[in-house]
């Protein structure tokens, strides 16, 4: 897959430094995958969700360093591209306002 934005994914671990193991891991195995669909993904991520956000759309939600921190992307499989949108701790996601302001 093409990560779309890997710079969000250095800020946050400039911010979050525990967070720079489990997002460059993360990057690693997303970049080498091939995902036709949720499935797919979900042979890769096992603890990945999906979420429908304030503007209709469809995103998935990835567990991030043991259930510390959460990487919110769309995932087009069509294109072959992950588009991150978000990097959130635990606490933040919980908040549910992420939802609204995507």
């Amino acid at each position: 897959m093409h990560i779309i934005k890997r710079l969000p994914l250095k800020e946050f671990g400039k911010v979050h430094p525990r967070a720079v193991g489990p997002l460059e891991e993360w990057f690693r195995l997303a970049e080498k995958a091939v995902w036709r669909n949720f499935a797919d993904l979900r042979r890769n991520f096992g603890r990945a969700d999906v979420a429908r956000v304030k503007s209709g759309n469809i995103v998935c939600v990835f567990d991030i360093g043991g259930n510390k921190f959460r990487l919110i992307a769309k995932v087009s499989y069509e294109k072959g591209k992950v588009y991150v949108l978000r990097i959130l701790t635990h606490k933040e996601y919980d908040t549910d306002k992420w939802k609204a302001e995507l």
